[in-house]
């Protein structure tokens, strides 16, 4: 069943594909008597994250989607990212809820309606717009007020033959069946012409994992390298990557969204800082695999090493202050609260330095079950990883 499942979603996922590489996010399903037919939504930015996080692409196929992506109305150029939508005009305020002229001509009924004054359904403005009355707010609604006027003798067979064109209409004046919320109907918040950083982060994941699958693969050093520039270019968007008079904040804090003409907004633990801390352990090639903590550095920058000895402060797992003396040509960071210290070298290797001053050798720079959920329950049974690349 499994299986048989995952060919239709597959072949659905096909469907999805533009022609600008990119992929439909949403589509509408139209149920009428003995037909069915597919509407689709505007490009959005979380249906191309899925794709690329969904493993059905290739490496070729999600370089395609990374440059559709670029060059997209999604694209917000002074502040090198992406939005969730499409940028659109919205409608004043007085050209809501207006009939067009050659639908209102056409319906029999509500010609009827205007010319009996009959105000349930159908109001007419000063200047002779039509409108529909202002406390209806769904189709709902409608419904009920057809069924009242439909056991009026003189809006019976009126009613009868007009009704799906009533609620036709009403569909194309207000287009609910399209409605997603605050971000494609008021700006500010995660609304038009926003960024939501969250959505960035987890395009920043999934280009990364393409980018693992694309070296666990095989495939080719052009192509590998063409997935990381992939990734720089998402990451120098966000906010770290910039100075504060682009960001509008200051760069390392987090914030929700940042809409058009401004600067980042809404501060907080928004849900992109885990995003960040998982590329952050995939930059520096740190993975847990079966419950083993696994090191596959892939993407370490030159920039990275340190060019001069420094001394590393860090909170052990007791929550003591710990120093490590690290030299010229290494780097360090902490793993649940270990010091992990890489140094380069000819090969990859791992040792693993206990407290009571053993030293484990990791066949495969890859650490033990036992040794990683020591670390990972922060047992203070580990004192430091040393990582040779």
């Amino acid at each position: 069943l499994l299986a048989l499942v995952r060919s239709y979603v597959e072949k659905s996922l096909e469907a999805n594909r533009r022609s600008d590489s990119l992929y439909h996010s949403y589509n509408i399903l139209d149920l009428s008597d003995g037909a069915a037919a597919i509407r689709r939504l505007p490009e959005m930015l979380e249906g191309q994250v899925a794709m690329l996080g969904s493993g059905q692409l290739d490496a070729q196929e999600s370089l395609a989607l990374l440059a559709g992506l670029r060059s997209s109305d999604l694209y917000r150029a002074d502040q090198h990212s992406y939005m969730l939508y499409p940028d659109k005009v919205l409608a004043g305020f007085l050209d809501r809820n207006r009939i067009p002229g050659s639908r209102a001509n056409r319906s029999a009924l509500i010609g009827a309606l205007v010319r009996a004054g009959d105000r349930r359904l159908i109001v007419r403005d000063v200047h002779g717009d039509l409108h529909f009355a202002a406390d209806i707010r769904n189709a709902r609604d409608i419904e009920e007020i057809l069924d009242q006027m439909a056991v009026e003798p003189q809006l019976e067979a009126l009613v009868e033959t007009g009704r799906a064109e009533m609620l036709s209409i009403f569909e194309e004046v207000f287009n609910h069946s399209e409605f997603t919320g605050r971000s494609g109907s008021f700006f500010a918040y995660e609304g038009l012409g926003s960024i939501y950083w969250h959505m960035v982060s987890k395009l920043l994941l999934s280009v990364q994992e393409t980018l693992e699958r694309a070296v666990a693969d095989g495939e080719s050093p052009a192509t590998v390298q063409a997935l990381t520039e992939a990734y720089e270019d998402v990451r120098a968007g966000l906010g770290y990557s910039k100075p504060a008079t682009v960001y509008g904040a200051f760069p390392t804090d987090p914030y929700s969204h940042t809409p058009a003409g401004h600067g980042a907004r809404q501060p907080g633990m928004t849900g992109q800082v885990k995003e960040e801390v998982l590329t952050r352990l995939g930059e520096l090639g740190l993975r847990v695999d079966d419950g083993q903590i696994v090191f596959a550095p892939i993407q370490l920058r030159a920039s990275e090493w340190l060019e001069v000895p420094v001394t590393f402060d860090f909170i052990d797992v007791l929550g003591y202050s710990g120093q490590v003396d690290l030299s010229a040509g290494s780097l360090g960071f902490t793993f649940c609260q270990v010091p992990v210290v890489y140094h380069r070298a000819e090969s990859l290797g791992v040792q693993v330095h206990l407290a009571d001053g053993t030293v484990v050798d990791c066949p495969g720079a890859r650490i033990g079950p036992d040794i990683s959920a020591s670390i990972f329950e922060r047992l203070g049974t580990v004192a430091r990883i040393e990582v040779q690349i």
